[in-house]
């Protein structure tokens, strides 16, 4: 059964959810605008056998925020995550941002990784390698009479389908708005924007690379250089998924996911 909890890392709160079970530990960890809960489906596929612990990062959902967004903060952040738990050494798991901050982790505490799964989580992330490496949400409204109304105007400001930022969205005393901050997430992403790649060279441990053929985020010529140049990187391609593997294609995600693990 699932169970949301809070713990205070580096003088921080953070939620996450533990979806529980006897299985090998699996820290997830989602990309901007995300939240833990995203990882529900994931963690019913690779029941028993893994324990799926997702972690809500600093700034969204209902972890707190100090006004540090860079990079190195997020590593950090679930470093303490994992020691303090004693979850270590874990398979982690991430998806775009999140899968930047998986291997940025391994790489420099790999006492505490024993294995990658980088979902949509490239190792360049700045123009013109990357055409839209940051979405400008400073216009998102900040409350909405309703949630169809939010997503309306969310979707009105180019977004074709806006249910993966709704995640996020909650009902508060004046409205419908999102539990992240639209400064936050703009910083966040900036933050994020630089040449990774020594990063990702860095770690030894076996890796899974997904990559969605359709995505925007990450080009198909970055993720075949990325499987080429790391040693032990296993590359799963899904033509006719985007960014969002997991959504577009839960099922094959899955067991993608499931067959590198049980390798593992």
């Amino acid at each position: 059964m699932a169970v949301e909890r809070q713990a205070t890392m580096r003088g921080l709160r953070l939620a996450y959810i533990d979806f529980g079970g006897p299985g090998v530990p699996v820290l997830a960890l989602h990309g901007h605008f995300g939240r833990a809960r995203m990882f529900a489906p994931l963690a019913a596929a690779l029941a028993p056998g893994h324990r799926v612990i997702a972690l809500e990062q600093r700034g969204h959902g209902h972890s707190g925020r100090d006004g540090d967004f860079t990079p190195d903060a997020y590593v950090a952040d679930a470093a303490e995550f994992l020691r303090g738990l004693g979850l270590g050494p874990a398979i982690v798991l991430g998806h775009s941002m999140g899968g930047v901050v998986a291997y940025r982790l391994a790489a420099r505490h790999p006492d505490l990784v024993r294995a990658l799964v980088v979902e949509e989580g490239g190792a360049l992330n700045r123009q013109p390698d990357v055409p839209h490496p940051v979405l400008d949400v400073t216009g998102w409204p900040r409350r909405a009479a309703t949630l169809a109304e939010l997503r309306r105007e969310v979707e009105a400001r180019g977004i074709p389908d806006a249910g993966y930022f709704l995640e996020s969205a909650a009902e508060h005393p004046d409205g419908w708005g999102f539990l992240f901050d639209p400064a936050d997430m703009m910083d966040s992403q900036r933050a994020l924007i630089g040449d990774w790649w020594p990063d990702w060279l860095a770690s030894t441990c076996p890796a899974l690379l997904v990559h969605g053929r359709d995505s925007f985020v990450l080009p198909t010529a970055m993720a075949v250089e990325m499987a080429e140049r790391r040693p032990g990187t296993v590359l799963r391609e899904f033509p006719g998924c985007g960014h969002w593997v997991h959504d577009d294609d839960p099922a094959g995600f899955a067991d993608a996911v499931r067959e590198f693990l049980a390798a593992v």
